[in-house]
């Protein structure tokens, strides 16, 4: 039950372990020791000393039991942590400025689909989307999260390899080549399109970017939460209470339900 609680908080709980860019030598030789380090390091880049939080103990899990039987190296479950703060980050940066955007009333000068009008809510923008089209979006992500772990020997991140890191869509390595996923003719953009920029600034620079990119993508998953949390809770925001419109008869979190409250799978 304790790894069961420590997997559906890994946004949460995991995103108070403040690391930072690992050495440029060793990808990552995690375990609690070096967290505790990355926290303490991390607290005096920000000019305060935040210590390491863990409440659930999740750096001394071994959530597959793949360290203690040999199969990975120690710290693998640190390095699966790591890797899902780091994307849950991402996503919630996307969500968050995605949401402003919508909610300002900028969108693409044609109808997207049916039922779109100005005014919606961003919710209520996703649950006028056709059942055909969410479904869509979920089958695209899911085919970019099994590309996502195919990694060459030794750079997964949860055996060696940096956390954060997403394989190259444009020049794929064998492993993601012979994915059946993976489409005949060659992604023309990658998912993170400014890689090729930052092997030229240095790795100084670099690590700084990548300390930045996770406590912005912390306050991200915190702001964006917020927004929905005040939407379905009057009050349960203060700073956002009358700035929101409310959404207390909608389902926020059905990804399938309509504004009608019905569910629409297909």
């Amino acid at each position: 039950m304790q790894k069961i609680i420590a997997a559906l908080a890994l946004s949460g709980a995991a995103a108070y372990v403040a690391p930072v860019a690992p050495k440029a030598t060793s990808a990552l030789a995690a375990g609690q020791g070096d967290l505790v380090a990355l926290a303490e390091a991390n607290g005096d880049q920000l000019g305060r000393n935040l210590g390491f939080w863990d409440p659930l103990g999740a750096s001394k899990l071994d959530f597959f039991g793949l360290e203690q039987s040999g199969r990975l190296p120690s710290g693998a479950t640190v390095g699966y942590l790591r890797h899902a703060e780091i994307k849950h980050g991402r996503v919630a940066m996307a969500a968050f400025v995605g949401y402003c955007i919508q909610a300002n009333g900028v969108h693409f000068p044609w109808t997207p689909y049916p039922g779109f009008v100005d005014g919606l809510t961003p919710p209520e923008q996703w649950a006028n989307v056709p059942a055909a089209g969410k479904w869509q979006f979920f089958v695209f992500i899911g085919i970019l999260e099994a590309l996502g772990e195919c990694f060459p020997a030794g750079e997964h991140y949860m055996a060696g390899g940096r956390p954060g890191v997403y394989p190259s869509l444009t020049e794929p390595n064998d492993m993601m080549a012979a994915n059946a996923l993976y489409p005949p003719h060659p992604f023309q953009l990658d998912l993170l399109p400014f890689r090729a920029n930052l092997a030229n600034r240095g790795e100084a620079v670099n690590a700084r970017g990548r300390q930045v990119e996770i406590n912005n993508g912390r306050l991200a998953m915190l702001g964006i939460f917020s927004i929905l949390s005040e939407q379905k809770v009057p009050g349960a925001v203060p700073f956002l209470a009358g700035k929101i419109p409310l959404l207390a008869d909608m389902e926020i979190m059905g990804p399938f339900v309509g504004t009608d409250g019905v569910s629409h799978i297909f």
